[in-house]
């Protein structure tokens, strides 16, 4: 990686210009290629790799990074872009209110399921701000866009299975009435860490029969792949998985085979 220093007093056309170049310097075409196949319909994508945005997003964040949000909040932009605005907001040194105040602007332009995920596992803030943070998803959770109830979900699954928050996270997750892939799968993927920490709790959740097919299926998919769970318990869940129905329901959670 070429170095470059992206720590700017003040964002200009010049300066993001420059990063714009910069971006360009650092894309692969095999690795473009091979990223849109795991996002579809991202026609933005200039290809490269994670760990760079990640370090240019440190830089950036250690200058003037509000006039850089400000800069970049415009949806023609490069799929990069959009994840760099994200990832400084996540390592931005600021208090809990001004940055949810900025998160307001970059929420609308997530698009895709890996801006939505890798922007989220770097918003560690959250963990000294839960109360606030929470607050703040109430109004995206019930949302009628897709990767804004997304974006929720996986908050809430990246910093609020703890023993404080589960049972909310698992009353969240029950009462989602999106009817969209991603916000089905994100709520799979939570059920299943909710799982792994909690087996109990959520296996209650899951006899209760509250999800519709597809959510219900692919959490199940998601525990049995789990190498954090044992082989017993996964051979029962594909039973589950596989008759669904009142009849297996009460046999195999009721009847404690699974518990």
């Amino acid at each position: 990686m070429k170095n470059i220093n992206f720590i700017e007093t003040q964002w200009t056309r010049q300066s993001l210009s420059s990063l714009d170049k910069y971006l360009k310097e650092m894309s692969e075409d095999s690795y473009k290629e091979f990223s849109q196949k795991l996002i579809p319909n991202c026609n933005n994508m200039l290809g490269i790799r994670i760990p760079i945005l990640r370090d240019i997003a440190k830089q950036i964040a250690k200058g003037d990074w509000r006039s850089f949000v400000s800069s970049v909040n415009d949806e023609d932009q490069y799929f990069e872009t959009v994840m760099l605005h994200g990832f400084v907001l996540g390592y931005a040194k600021v208090n809990c209110d001004e940055r949810l105040e900025y998160l307001k602007n970059f929420i609308p332009r997530i698009d895709n399921w890996s801006v939505c995920d890798c922007t989220c596992s770097g918003f560690k803030f959250v963990k000294k701000n839960r109360e606030e943070v929470l607050e703040f998803l109430k109004a995206y959770i019930n949302s009628d866009k897709e990767f804004e109830v997304r974006f929720a979900v996986v908050m809430l699954m990246d910093y609020f299975i703890i023993d404080e928050y589960i049972d909310m996270v698992l009353d969240v997750i029950r009462d989602i009435k999106y009817d969209g892939y991603y916000v089905k799968m994100a709520a799979a993927w939570a059920i299943c860490v909710c799982f792994v920490k909690y087996q109990e709790k959520t296996m209650e959740l899951i006899c209760s029969q509250s999800f519709d097919d597809k959510t219900f299926n692919m959490a199940l998919q998601k525990i049995v792949e789990s190498n954090r769970v044992d082989e017993q318990t996964k051979a029962q869940l594909r039973i589950l998985k596989k008759n669904r129905n009142k009849y297996t329901i009460e046999k195999y959670c009721f009847g404690q085979q699974l518990l």
